[in-house]
């Protein structure tokens, strides 16, 4: 059934409308994080704070915050449905059944509970943290972000009447399949959605998923939300992020664990998981200095994720660092996840997916007719590639808004372990704009990784 967005929002007049419907809708690796957690680290106690970049933006001028308590009291009252845990429990992940343990999935039931949370408001912005053991916290993350950016979709809807409305949402429509249409039929092409976490909204979200799974076939592989994979039968895509590394770092002794707790990570998630989940995201402290001093066995991972690097820099550093170990690069996967849209896709696909032919660009890569002039592309891969697509997928309504107005334009908000048992969590990242952490604590985990391979770039949502 599709959905009338524009009379939904017209018509919003219920008493409670909860943005998180269930506890599965969150990124697929949250869950294998929260498993990973629970098995390691059950007693480590940690705090999450909500961070905004662009500080321009007034969030809570726009956010009312008796609105957003009423959110987050909803979602703690949440629990796990049997339906929802029966296909954790039996479902194929990755060629893999039994991913999730007996016992956890038992502690998911019985047990799992979000922590409380602290809210308050400074200087027109919202200040949102969690405290709490790690299993308690960590799932705070995506669900307060989708909290979040709805409500300030919802806000930005009230000011549109339902002719405004239906305009908004017929732009946004027409955008979303001009980009499909440059994608259908690129071959070899792999994308999953990654929007959770930034979407306009739960139900847009919805859409933008099933009209990429009705119209790209199997250049669809998926998608993070493990709510949309389990009502709609898709493949749930996901790993691991930051937040393993950023508090294996802060429990580290000294400078010298310090640097090898970024090891110490991959050596605890192998032997909680295997073959396809073994991509590595590298970049937390700098992915220069990580490839420089990793042990040799990390080459045998399956692949890795470009987060904060120019991708095609990433993807050549990694492809001669594993022609260096000996390792065929063509077996390998490369996934690029940061701000991706249509022409960086479809770049990224010519330039790793296949050969470029002498005098072209992979900024010449416009539709799938580009890939098929044999003077243009020759299909020979250098590395396996896949995109992430985020922000740019599920929350795209950029002059979309029948006023002239940027109200429906993403905003950078993030939510980031922040303490670690009283001490300070720091990531550095291959952009010098996203690093968090005091800046006295930066500066020593500067000097303990290094800086090599680091740039400034423009933070996009």
């Amino acid at each position: 059934m599709i959905i009338n967005l524009a009379e939904r929002a017209h018509n919003h007049n219920w008493e409670l409308d909860p943005v998180i419907r269930s506890l599965l809708d969150t990124d697929f690796y949250k869950l294998l994080m929260l498993q990973f957690i629970w098995k390691h680290f059950p007693k480590t106690h940690v705090e999450f704070s909500l961070y905004k970049r662009d500080r321009a933006v007034r969030v809570a001028d726009i956010v009312h915050v008796e609105e957003l308590k009423v959110q987050l009291q909803h979602v703690r009252g949440r629990r796990f449905r049997k339906s929802e845990l029966v296909w954790l429990a039996g479902n194929t992940f990755y060629g893999h059944k039994g991913i999730f343990e007996p016992a956890f999935l038992e502690w998911l039931e019985k047990d799992f509970r979000l922590s409380d949370y602290q809210l308050r408001v400074r200087d027109g912005q919202i200040h949102l943290s969690f405290e709490g053991l790690w299993t308690e916290t960590t799932m705070w993350e995506l669900y307060a972000l989708a909290i979040l950016d709805e409500l300030k979709t919802r806000a930005a809807l009230k000011t549109l009447s339902e002719f405004g409305l239906d305009i908004l949402y017929s732009k946004a429509k027409t955008k979303l399949w001009g980009k499909i249409e440059r994608l259908r039929g690129v071959p070899g092409l792999s994308i999953a959605d990654f929007g959770t976490r930034r979407r306009h909204s739960f139900l847009w979200q919805e859409y933008v998923v099933v009209a990429m799974a009705a119209n790209l076939g199997s250049s669809f592989i998926g998608t993070s939300n493990a709510f949309f994979a389990h009502k709609h039968d898709l493949e749930a895509i996901g790993t691991n992020a930051h937040e393993i590394p950023m508090v294996m770092a802060a429990l580290a002794s000294d400078d010298e664990a310090l640097k090898e707790s970024q090891y110490k990570v991959l050596e605890l998630w192998q032997q909680t998981y295997e073959g396809a989940l073994r991509v590595m995201l590298p970049d937390t402290f700098g992915t220069t200095q990580f490839l420089e001093g990793a042990p040799g066995w990390v080459a045998d991972w399956t692949g890795q994720r470009v987060d904060s690097k120019d991708p095609y820099v990433a993807g050549d550093e990694y492809i001669d660092w594993l022609k260096a170990r000996r390792k065929d690069p063509r077996e390998k996967l490369l996934i690029a996840s940061d701000t991706v849209d249509v022409d960086i896709i479809l770049g990224l696909h010519a330039y790793f997916a296949g050969r470029i032919g002498k005098g072209f660009r992979p900024q010449d890569f416009r539709s799938s007719a580009d890939f098929y002039d044999p003077n243009k592309w020759i299909n020979d891969r250098r590395i396996r590639f896949s995109a992430g697509w985020g922000t740019l997928l599920t929350n795209d309504f950029r002059e979309c808004d029948p006023n002239d107005g940027g109200r429906f334009d993403p905003i950078s908000l993030i939510c980031k372990v922040s303490t670690v048992e009283g001490k300070p969590a720091v990531k550095l990242s291959d952009n010098y704009a996203k690093a968090l952490g005091p800046p006295a604590e930066v500066e020593r985990y500067r000097h303990v990784f290094g800086t090599a391979g680091i740039k400034n770039a423009p933070v996009i949502a």
